[in-house]
Protein backbone atom coordinates (compact mmCIF):
# COMPACT_ATOMS: atom_id res chain seq x y z
CA UNK A 1 0.00 0.00 0.00
CA UNK A 2 1.20 3.67 -0.85
CA UNK A 3 2.47 6.09 2.36
CA UNK A 4 2.47 9.84 1.85
CA UNK A 5 5.08 11.96 3.30
CA UNK A 6 5.89 15.31 3.51
CA UNK A 7 9.56 16.61 3.10
CA UNK A 8 10.41 20.04 3.92
CA UNK A 9 13.39 21.69 2.26
CA UNK A 10 14.58 25.44 2.61
CA UNK A 11 14.32 26.52 -1.26
CA UNK A 12 17.09 28.79 -1.12
CA UNK A 13 18.89 25.53 -0.98
CA UNK A 14 17.09 23.18 -3.35
CA UNK A 15 13.90 24.19 -4.53
CA UNK A 16 10.96 23.07 -6.43
CA UNK A 17 11.73 24.42 -10.00
CA UNK A 18 15.40 23.02 -9.09
CA UNK A 19 13.96 19.64 -8.83
CA UNK A 20 11.20 19.82 -12.14
CA UNK A 21 14.61 21.13 -14.32
CA UNK A 22 16.88 17.94 -12.64
CA UNK A 23 13.73 15.48 -12.74
CA UNK A 24 15.86 13.47 -9.70
CA UNK A 25 17.57 14.14 -6.98
CA UNK A 26 19.26 12.56 -3.55
CA UNK A 27 17.33 13.92 -1.10
CA UNK A 28 19.86 13.69 1.74
CA UNK A 29 21.27 16.38 4.52
CA UNK A 30 18.48 14.46 7.33
CA UNK A 31 20.25 14.61 10.34
CA UNK A 32 16.75 14.30 13.16
CA UNK A 33 16.85 10.74 14.12
CA UNK A 34 12.83 10.72 13.51
CA UNK A 35 13.43 12.35 10.24
CA UNK A 36 15.78 9.18 9.06
CA UNK A 37 13.52 7.07 10.85
CA UNK A 38 10.58 7.95 8.68
CA UNK A 39 12.63 7.55 5.75
CA UNK A 40 13.82 3.98 6.46
CA UNK A 41 9.84 3.56 5.97
CA UNK A 42 9.58 4.68 2.61
CA UNK A 43 9.50 2.50 -0.44
CA UNK A 44 9.72 3.05 -3.83
CA UNK A 45 6.15 5.05 -5.39
CA UNK A 46 5.12 6.35 -2.02
CA UNK A 47 4.21 9.58 -2.89
CA UNK A 48 6.13 13.06 -1.00
CA UNK A 49 4.42 17.00 -0.68
CA UNK A 50 7.59 19.39 -1.01
CA UNK A 51 7.53 21.98 1.22
CA UNK A 52 9.14 25.15 1.09
CA UNK A 53 10.44 25.59 4.39
CA UNK A 54 12.10 29.50 5.53
CA UNK A 55 10.50 32.48 4.41
CA UNK A 56 7.38 30.40 2.38
CA UNK A 57 6.29 27.77 4.67
CA UNK A 58 4.26 26.25 1.85
CA UNK A 59 3.30 23.09 0.15
CA UNK A 60 4.21 23.13 -3.20
CA UNK A 61 4.34 19.74 -5.10
CA UNK A 62 4.57 16.29 -5.02
CA UNK A 63 7.48 14.05 -5.81
CA UNK A 64 7.43 10.23 -6.23
CA UNK A 65 10.08 8.22 -3.78
CA UNK A 66 12.22 6.42 -6.37
CA UNK A 67 14.23 4.72 -3.92
CA UNK A 68 14.03 2.86 -0.77
CA UNK A 69 16.60 4.50 1.51
CA UNK A 70 20.47 3.62 1.59
CA UNK A 71 22.90 4.94 3.27
CA UNK A 72 24.08 8.73 2.29
CA UNK A 73 27.36 8.60 0.45
CA UNK A 74 28.15 11.72 2.21
CA UNK A 75 28.34 10.86 5.43
CA UNK A 76 30.98 8.42 7.29
CA UNK A 77 27.97 7.27 9.76
CA UNK A 78 25.86 4.71 8.32
CA UNK A 79 22.55 5.92 10.32
CA UNK A 80 22.51 8.77 8.09
CA UNK A 81 20.27 7.76 5.37
CA UNK A 82 19.40 9.07 1.62
CA UNK A 83 16.40 8.74 -0.76
CA UNK A 84 15.96 9.43 -4.36
CA UNK A 85 13.33 11.35 -5.12
CA UNK A 86 11.59 12.18 -8.37
CA UNK A 87 9.25 14.90 -9.62
CA UNK A 88 5.92 14.78 -9.81
CA UNK A 89 3.86 17.84 -10.54
CA UNK A 90 3.47 21.05 -8.80
CA UNK A 91 0.10 21.78 -6.92
CA UNK A 92 -2.04 23.56 -8.86
CA UNK A 93 -1.48 26.11 -6.40
CA UNK A 94 0.31 26.01 -2.87
CA UNK A 95 -1.21 25.48 0.31
CA UNK A 96 0.39 27.39 3.05
CA UNK A 97 1.31 26.71 6.78
CA UNK A 98 -1.01 29.49 7.90
CA UNK A 99 -4.10 27.80 5.66
CA UNK A 100 -2.88 24.59 7.60
CA UNK A 101 -3.24 26.42 10.69
CA UNK A 102 -6.34 27.54 10.53
CA UNK A 103 -8.16 24.20 9.92
CA UNK A 104 -8.84 22.01 12.86
CA UNK A 105 -8.43 18.94 10.61
CA UNK A 106 -4.74 19.26 10.86
CA UNK A 107 -3.80 20.20 14.62
CA UNK A 108 -2.78 16.65 15.65
CA UNK A 109 -0.36 16.41 12.48
CA UNK A 110 3.28 16.26 13.09
CA UNK A 111 3.72 19.43 10.96
CA UNK A 112 1.84 21.41 13.26
CA UNK A 113 3.25 19.36 16.26
CA UNK A 114 6.97 18.95 15.57
CA UNK A 115 7.51 21.89 13.97
CA UNK A 116 11.19 21.48 13.24
CA UNK A 117 10.55 17.48 11.75
CA UNK A 118 11.95 17.64 7.78
CA UNK A 119 10.26 14.47 7.08
CA UNK A 120 7.02 13.31 8.56
CA UNK A 121 4.35 10.94 7.20
CA UNK A 122 0.58 12.44 6.04
CA UNK A 123 -2.17 10.78 6.70
CA UNK A 124 -4.09 9.63 3.72
CA UNK A 125 -7.44 11.94 4.68
CA UNK A 126 -4.91 15.15 5.00
CA UNK A 127 -3.03 14.20 2.15
CA UNK A 128 -6.20 14.34 0.24
CA UNK A 129 -7.34 17.68 2.05
CA UNK A 130 -4.35 19.37 1.09
CA UNK A 131 -5.01 18.40 -2.55
CA UNK A 132 -8.84 19.64 -2.29
CA UNK A 133 -7.43 22.57 -0.85
CA UNK A 134 -4.80 22.94 -3.63
CA UNK A 135 -7.42 23.05 -6.44
CA UNK A 136 -9.76 26.06 -4.80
Amino acid sequence: MMAYWLCKQEPSSYNLDRLEKEKKTAWDDVHNNLALKNMRQMKKGDLAFFYHSGDEKQIVGIMEIASKAYPNPKENDTRFVTIDVRFKKRLKRPVTLAEIKADKMFQDWDLLRISRLSVMPVPAQIWNKIIKISQK
